[in-house]
């Protein structure tokens, strides 16, 4: 049905009209966010943190169906699932699910004793630190995030390495960080877990998941086996639309409002009508 503004009743009411004017909703872009799940950690390093892509698209037809899908942070010594934004008109965006310890992913997972970090997917994500012997106190790489690679330990007694830091992004009208890497393990310090999610390093199996719907990677662990290790955060697909003009049709999206705009958050796969 045609919805009313205040500009259009003001603008009738100055012609002496007393019947409101319709407002025609009009093809629009929309801002999106599409944060897939974080790598779990494992014996050693922390996971990677889910792959991150943020734009606008360009001009979509009205009535047009996005279907999201919404992917799972991987369990401990697993990687996290893709997310994906996708809908005619859409080049579809799919983030890449983060690497557990020493795996590639969206950012990757951290090295573990002597082994190399993950390598993050260019343009989501970054690198997992190395890990830095096989001495002392088994210091461990730290996951990558969104906005840094993770941590190599100086030395194999430096303790685990921080878990790289996410982004921010204001979508929803608040600033909110995501996509945090997961810290790395040790015997002795514990690397912190990348602001955005991450879970922290742990001697032993405890809670060390990355944060859910944030995309952050898992932390390590040192002693134990390596599926006990933190499991990644699950991902989180945003859309913002101009509210005037969105149909209003959804499907499993929690919906608020910022100014003109109304924010679709998608915490579990489901779909939107431009």
């Amino acid at each position: 049905m045609p919805r009313v503004t205040s500009a259009a009743v003001n603008s009738a009411r100055g012609y002496g009209l007393n019947s409101f004017a319709p407002y025609v909703p009009v093809n629009y872009a929309f801002q999106y966010l599409v944060v897939a799940g974080g790598g779990g950690g494992a014996q050693g390093g922390g996971g990677g943190a889910g792959g991150y892509l943020t734009a606008t698209t360009g001009t979509m037809t009205l009535g047009t169906t996005m279907t999201v899908t919404v992917g799972a942070g991987g369990a401990g010594n697993t990687s996290g699932n893709n997310s994906v934004l996708s809908g005619s008109g859409l080049t579809t965006v799919t983030s890449i699910g983060g690497g557990r310890a020493e795996d590639n992913g969206g950012s990757g997972g951290g090295g573990r004793y002597t082994s190399g970090g993950g390598n993050g997917t260019v343009g989501q994500g970054n690198d997992g630190g190395d890990g830095s012997g096989s001495s002392g106190d088994y210091g461990n790489g730290g996951g990558g995030g969104a906005g840094a690679a993770g941590q190599t330990p100086a030395n194999s007694s430096a303790g685990g390495g921080n878990g790289g830091v996410g982004l921010s992004s204001s979508i929803t009208g608040s600033a909110v960080y995501r996509a945090g890497g997961g810290g790395g393990a040790s015997d002795g310090a514990q690397g912190a877990g990348g602001n955005g999610g991450g879970g922290i390093g742990l001697r032993y199996a405890g809670s060390n998941a990355g944060t859910a719907n944030t995309g952050g990677g898992g932390g390590g662990i040192s002693g134990g086996v390596a599926s006990a290790a933190g499991a990644g955060g699950s991902g989180v697909v945003i859309a913002r639309v101009p509210t005037l003009d969105w149909t209003g049709t959804q499907s499993n999206a929690t919906v608020t409002t910022s100014g003109d705009f109304t924010i679709l958050t998608f915490n579990t796969s489901g779909s939107f009508v431009v």
